[in-house]
């Protein structure tokens, strides 16, 4: 079973996805035990990032990153007060849709690399529908999957609308797809989403006055299945599936809802 990464290897490990993309291991290695920006961790929580890193495929034998990591990401993990925190701009925006959409299109190829003989992008067409892609392989095999994209490796935070949520309370075929994209653009890590642990999670309307309309949901490793399954179809066979279980999944039973 993949190693649960705690907070302190988590922000490490992070730290060294940013620095990685201008300079080699030697060089970050040395600026984290030097730099007064990086003193809140020790030397061994660093080499404990880099090493949780390498169990997990993160960075290759030479040191370079496979995934990218967004500045936004970097910037909440730093030391409080080093850099202002941003809640919103355009730019973390865009590059949020940049990545959503990569996960979308990394799912589609595997898909129909799988031999699906009927996938559709719905989401392209329409935000309508509540999910993503539309695949069927027969009449009682079929799903709707909305696709959550990430380049955090580390933990699986995802934002479910509303609409979203009524769609998967009244639709069986409904599944999450959790996607880690890669730097080139493919699918690094794919695990389906227990739904029963999203009904428990999202928050609860408290009154007339007001409802919910989008939840920020930080998925626990054992709400996790490595690969893209419903109820009634395993949707890509193993032999497609991206190797890296990068956000620790875990065997675990779920507790009733």
């Amino acid at each position: 079973m993949p190693s649960l990464a705690t907070e302190a290897t988590r922000r490490a490990a992070l730290r060294w996805l940013s620095e990685l993309r201008v300079a080699g291991v030697p060089r970050v290695r040395t600026l984290f035990a030097n730099h007064p920006r990086y003193a809140d961790l020790t030397p061994a929580q660093y080499a404990e990032g880099f090493a949780w890193l390498r169990r997990m495929g993160i960075v290759t034998a030479a040191g370079r990153p496979v995934v990218e990591v967004s500045d936004r990401g970097l910037r909440d993990d730093l030391t409080a007060g080093a850099v202002p925190r941003v809640l919103w701009s355009q730019a973390a925006e865009d590059a949020k849709r940049v990545v959503g959409a990569a996960g979308e299109q990394a799912l589609l190829r595997l898909l129909r690399q799988g031999g699906v003989p009927y996938v559709r992008h719905v989401s392209a067409e329409s935000d309508a529908y509540g999910y993503d892609i539309e695949a069927a392989q027969s009449v009682s095999e079929r799903a709707h999957i909305e696709v959550k994209a990430t380049t955090d490796p580390t933990r699986l935070v995802v934002h479910l609308t509303r609409h979203e949520y009524e769609v998967m309370a009244a639709n069986a075929e409904w599944c999450l797809a959790a996607v880690l994209v890669g730097s080139d653009g493919n699918a690094v890590s794919i695990a389906t989403v227990d739904r029963g642990w999203i009904h428990s999670a999202v928050p609860t309307d408290q009154g007339r006055g007001g409802r919910w309309e989008s939840a920020r949901l930080t998925v626990p490793s054992y709400a996790l299945t490595p690969g893209l399954a419903t109820e009634a179809w395993t949707l890509l066979p193993e032999e497609l599936l991206p190797s890296a279980p990068v956000w620790a999944f875990q065997k675990l039973p779920l507790a009733s809802a």
